[in-house]
């Protein structure tokens, strides 16, 4: 199948269990080549998801992005952060109270606001970044103060196996943040569901999915990490 096809498909079985919600689709082309991401972003999706800053870099050169939003998924190092700030639309991947007051330097001395979401280590995993739970409500409490990002909502990596359970307890916490009304954080994304797991993560209450192989095919593992 083409990758148009394959978002097609993707597409088809979002809605069947969104309940009519509308959920951003974001492809995470991680290792793909320029005219691969050219080809999904003529195809469709909302957003364009890359791990490494890096790639941002290249591929954006090569104008590989074509003017579609593109997403800051993996771990940003505080030497980094200085390259995507202002250069990509959401950084996904907020994962500590560190990270997240660079970002907002770094947006306040280029006079801009920031989009992020808080990734939370919903499965309590030490081998995975992101937020521990305890902390959320710290930092989530702290935004207001920090006028160079605004908090758009959380994203999650569950731990592998069944990740439902993990989608429905993130939901109820994001559910309970709205209710709690931060200053500077709106819970517009709540994103979580990979290809393995979207449909799943959809019906849990996610509205923003990142997919990858279901649209791209397998990644090749032997390119470089940047």
């Amino acid at each position: 199948m083409t990758i148009a096809e394959n978002i097609a498909v993707i597409r088809e079985k979002i809605e069947k269990v969104s309940g009519g919600r509308k959920v951003t689709l974001v492809g995470v082309a991680k290792t793909k080549s320029s005219a691969l991401v050219r080809e999904a972003v003529n195809a469709g999706i909302d957003a364009v998801a890359e791990n490494y800053v890096q790639e941002i870099r290249e591929k954006g050169a090569e104008g590989a992005y074509g003017g579609c939003p593109v997403h800051l998924i993996g771990h940003l190092q505080q030497n980094k952060v200085k390259y995507v700030v202002g250069q990509v639309a959401l950084i996904q991947s907020v994962d500590s109270k560190e990270i997240l007051a660079a970002i907002n330097r770094r947006a306040a001395s280029l006079n801009i606001v920031q989009d992020v979401l808080l990734e939370v280590n919903i499965a309590e995993e030490a081998s995975k970044t992101g937020l521990p739970v305890e902390q959320l409500d710290g930092v989530l409490a702290g935004a207001g103060e920090l006028k160079g990002i605004h908090v758009r909502g959380l994203m999650i990596i569950p731990k592998a196996g069944n990740t439902r359970p993990y989608f429905e307890k993130t939901y109820n916490m994001y559910i309970d943040i709205i209710s709690k009304k931060y200053d500077n954080v709106s819970m517009d994304f709540l994103s979580m569901g990979m290809s393995r797991d979207y449909e799943d993560a959809v019906r849990a209450g996610a509205n923003m999915v990142r997919i990858g192989t279901a649209i791209f095919g397998a990644r090749d593992y032997g390119a470089p990490s940047v």
